[in-house]
């Protein structure tokens, strides 16, 4: 799939982690994570209020996800542990994926369906961007703030539709951000992580259906700030 991609002209611009998120395991019999990657013509930025518009043209039955997003300023060296994972990155944002199902109302037979189906992944939006070593200064600080950040995800009728922490999504990002880069140098003809991709780590609560027409916000807890997202 990747190579059929590149040839009608997408470009890479990096990965997405899906269900990270133990908490969801259960509901899509899907108990492990996967991972996918994210294009150029599925990337996008908000402005630096995190406001932003996706098109939720083509896709099929979208949902959507709040994420952590993590930017690379260099390749990480084989085996990188934690720390030298934290050295290699560059930036971390609050992010939206929106996901979508070719099999009808998210049921699948197996795991393998869903990396079939492209890991799931249809678009994503990438809030305003904050420095790694800003927000932390070793990847145990990052490990902890992030584990104990929060969100409230506010849907188009303008009430909460659900809370999440970035515990849910294998105890920190940073965590599951390690997780995929060492299951990605495991698998064989995979690419690696190269400076400038951007990797979203999986929701930290369940996908929620969405549709055009529809506003959807997420507060994240200080600094990581706010989304504010319209479909089209």
């Amino acid at each position: 799939m990747r190579a059929l991609r590149q040839a009608r002209g997408e470009q890479p611009r990096g990965f997405k982690i899906g269900f990270t998120n133990r908490n969801i395991w259960p509901i899509y019999q899907v108990f492990a994570p996967i991972w996918g990657t994210v294009w150029d013509s599925t990337l996008r930025f908000t402005d630096a209020q995190g406001a932003g518009t996706l098109s939720l043209q083509a896709t099929c039955e979208p949902r959507l996800e709040p994420e952590l997003v993590f930017a690379f300023r260099h390749t990480p060296p084989a085996g990188a542990n934690l720390a030298q994972l934290f050295d290699a990155l560059d930036w971390l944002a609050p992010g939206v994926e929106i996901v979508q199902s070719h099999r009808p109302h998210w049921r699948f037979a197996a795991a393998a369906e869903t990396v079939a189906d492209g890991a799931l992944h249809a678009r994503l939006l990438v809030g305003p961007r904050i420095a790694v070593r800003d927000f932390a200064g070793s990847a145990a600080e990052l490990q902890q703030k992030l584990a104990e950040a929060e969100l409230t995800l506010i849907g188009p009728n303008g009430q909460s539709a659900e809370s999440g922490r970035g515990a849910n999504v294998l105890d920190d990002p940073l965590q599951a951000l390690h997780h995929f880069l060492t299951e990605l140098r495991q698998c064989p003809g995979a690419p690696d992580v190269q400076p400038g991709d951007v990797v979203t780590t999986g929701t930290w609560t369940d996908a929620w259906p969405v549709a055009p027409g529809e506003r959807w916000r997420v507060r994240y807890s200080a600094p990581l700030g706010q989304l504010d997202v319209r479909f089209s």
